[in-house]
This record gives C-alpha cells, sequence and structure tokens, in this order.
C-alpha cells in the first residue's frame, strides 16, 4: 500500500459528500443568480414617513424615499412618485413606510361646503353669474350641488379650477 492510501473510511465518504453538495450547491446557486436578479428589480417609492389621517393633506415632510425589491412594486396600484402625492388629501389612514395606493388619497377641495362661491352658466357670449352655497365640497372636475342663495332652488354645476362653479351644458 502507498503512503496516505488506506481502506476508504465512512468519515471520508461522508466528507466527500458534503463537498460535492457544496460545489453542487454553488453551481446552482451561480446559475440561477442572474435569472433572481431580473426577476427582483429595486424600485424606490414615496412612503409616509409618518402616520397620516384621513383629511391630513400630505407635504414634503411627511414623505419619505423606500427601496422595494420585487415585482408586486411595480404596478399600476401604487403611487410611483411624489407628485402622486404631494398636497393629496389622505382618504384613509396611510401607515409609515408602507407604499400608497392611489385611491387612498384624493384631491384638495376647491370648494368647501357652506362658503359662498361664485356659479356661472355660459352660452356662447352670454354670461349670468350668481353667488350659491355648496351642500358638499368638490374639488376640480366633481359634479356638487349648490343652493342658490336668491331663490333657494338647488342646482348642480361642477367645480372648476379657478375655484367658480359651471352650470348648464358643458
Amino acid at each position: 500500500m502507498a503512503h496516505g492510501t488506506g481502506p476508504v473510511t465512512m468519515k471520508m465518504l461522508r466528507r466527500l459528500a458534503l463537498l460535492t453538495c457544496g460545489v453542487l450547491a454553488a453551481t446552482v446557486f451561480a446559475a440561477l443568480l442572474p435569472v433572481a436578479a431580473a426577476l427582483a428589480r429595486d424600485v424606490v417609492l414615496p412612503v409616509p414617513r409618518v402616520t397620516v389621517y384621513p383629511g391630513d393633506v400630505i407635504t414634503e415632510s411627511m414623505l419619505v424615499e423606500k427601496v422595494f425589491r420585487g415585482r408586486d412594486y411595480e404596478k399600476a396600484g401604487i403611487a410611483a412618485t411624489r407628485e402622486a402625492l404631494l398636497g393629496k388629501v389622505a382618504r384613509s389612514t396611510l401607515l409609515p413606510n408602507v407604499p400608497v395606493n392611489p385611491g387612498a388619497v384624493r384631491d384638495a377641495f376647491i370648494i368647501q361646503q357652506g362658503q359662498p362661491a361664485v356659479v356661472y352658466f355660459q352660452s356662447g357670449a352670454l354670461i349670468i353669474s350668481a353667488t350659491a352655497v355648496p351642500l358638499q365640497a368638490g374639488s376640480a372636475g366633481d359634479l356638487i350641488s349648490l343652493r342658490n342663495t336668491e331663490s333657494g332652488t338647488t342646482i348642480r354645476g361642477t367645480v372648476q379650477s379657478d375655484g367658480t362653479v359651471r352650470v348648464g351644458l358643458p
């Protein structure tokens, strides 16, 4: 028998098996690593830094950027930019470090309930304006009900971005 060679023991077989498994696992991991990296991309999303309660206006100081990994965070149901959240009002409680669903925020109201608003009707060159009291708050583009202060009748109109309400046909 040559020096260093002898009968193969169970201990030697176990070591060989562990070494083979380790090499095989490393090879499989190295082969799958590019696939896993392609599937799990880093996505940077704006999230609340603090708890935001319903009715709170979202400000710059309330937001922070956070990195998320995976395709679940690339879908359309998550606000992807700060601009999608800044100046909006929370509809529901927004938790810290959790991505925000765009349905959980709304535009700030331009027209406040109970505060007199200018209502106008336009047909060609004819413009008729009046004052009415909104029966509900509204953002630009919302259809709201108002009470005409002179006649007492209820009218409906569309809130404009300049803070007026347009009634009649578009």
